[in-house]
């Protein structure tokens, strides 16, 4: 090694990108309903959250519930609905006391004003906090929000705030609902399942990805070590090649 070469540490990923898969599975093995799986699912967000910081991830987002599914049996969704309004209200304490900034994605219409209240209330209770950047995808669909998106680009050019010429590929993003946050860095699912399910299709664009068969109940701090450890061993060229 060259005198006075000093060698730099692998740099772990920024902004995290998780799709929670595998809770209905895990219960099933257990002998359970689906639902005691989501639950086990939510609790085990905070261990991820809390290790974010040690990791150097200030960015972590989470996908809990898709547009695609309102598919799911009746009594699931209205179950999860439930889940997600016990989650802010028991988690909006502990999130703002350890400095978490807490955001939503996601198209908002469709869910009940009671949950849209809770989110709204969450985001502002969180919105001084400068630690982990939690953003949590709830009716989130990638296609959904880039219609979104599109359409309030073409409301901007028909009433003139925008020229057609302008458009580029660093104007879409300036309409999603991911605005403020860098692109992810790293995607992770659970589950075995090798596919992203409609998640941040434009923003993961060069993100690198982790296909793993842990169930999302099982994954731990100690996984997403070394998920993060060997996302820092990467070569990440982004289309280039080595000088």
């Amino acid at each position: 090694m060259p005198a006075g070469h000093v060698v730099q540490p692998p740099v772990g990923p920024r902004h995290v990108a998780i799709i929670m898969d595998g809770n209905g599975r895990w219960a099933q093995a257990r002998g359970r309903p689906r639902l005691f799986g989501h639950h086990a699912g939510a609790r085990r967000v905070r261990e991820v959250v809390e290790a974010c910081p040690d990791l150097g991830i200030k960015y972590l987002t989470i996908f809990a519930f898709s547009t695609e599914n309102w598919k799911r049996t009746q009594a699931e969704v209205a179950g999860l609905m439930s889940l997600f309004r016990r989650y802010i209200t028991r988690e909006t304490r502990a999130l703002a006391e350890r400095g978490v900034r807490v955001r939503f994605i996601g198209d908002r219409v469709r869910l009940d004003a009671k949950l849209v209240a809770l989110m709204d209330q969450l985001e502002r209770a969180t919105a001084e906090n400068e630690g982990v950047q939690l953003t949590i995808a709830l009716n989130y669909g990638s296609r959904d929000e880039v219609a979104r998106a599109t359409k309030r680009l073409a409301q901007d050019v028909a009433e003139g705030r925008l020229r057609p010429e302008d458009v580029d590929e660093e104007t879409l993003p300036r309409y999603l609902d991911t605005r403020v946050l860098p692109d992810p860095d790293l995607v992770i699912r659970t589950s075995g399942e090798a596919r992203i399910s409609n998640f941040l299709l434009w923003q993961s664009a060069y993100a690198e990805y982790e296909f793993i068969d842990t169930l999302w109940p099982d994954f731990t701090a100690a996984e997403l070590t070394r998920l993060c450890k060997s996302f820092g061993a990467r070569d990440r060229r982004f289309g280039a090649v080595p000088a």
